[in-house]
């Protein structure tokens, strides 16, 4: 597995960006080509969600703090080669996960 690392600057603090979050889990989907989120889950302020893509497993984390929300994606090898691609859109896009 290869991670993706990504940050996300908010200036809504911790529960304004969760609630946000949970709110735009259909928009996470968008942020992986061709994926889609098969399940979530919160522990404390940490994201915990699996994708789907290309008939691949992504398991992915959000750790929400008050400006940042830092999302970890592990890809499995053959979506790795999309690690560069995937990481623009997070930065580019995500901020459209917390509006």
């Amino acid at each position: 597995m290869k991670p993706v690392h990504a940050n996300i600057p908010h200036q809504l603090g911790k529960a304004d960006a969760k609630k946000r979050l949970e709110n735009g889990m259909g928009k996470l989907s968008e942020m992986i080509p061709g994926g889609d989120v098969t399940s979530h889950h919160w522990e404390g302020d940490r994201l915990f969600f699996t994708a789907q893509a290309m008939g691949q497993t992504i398991a992915a984390t959000c750790d929400v703090r008050e400006d940042v929300v830092a999302v970890e994606l592990d890809l499995p090898p053959m979506l790795a080669m999309f690690a560069g691609k995937i990481r623009e859109k997070l930065e580019r896009s995500g901020p459209k996960l917390l509006q």
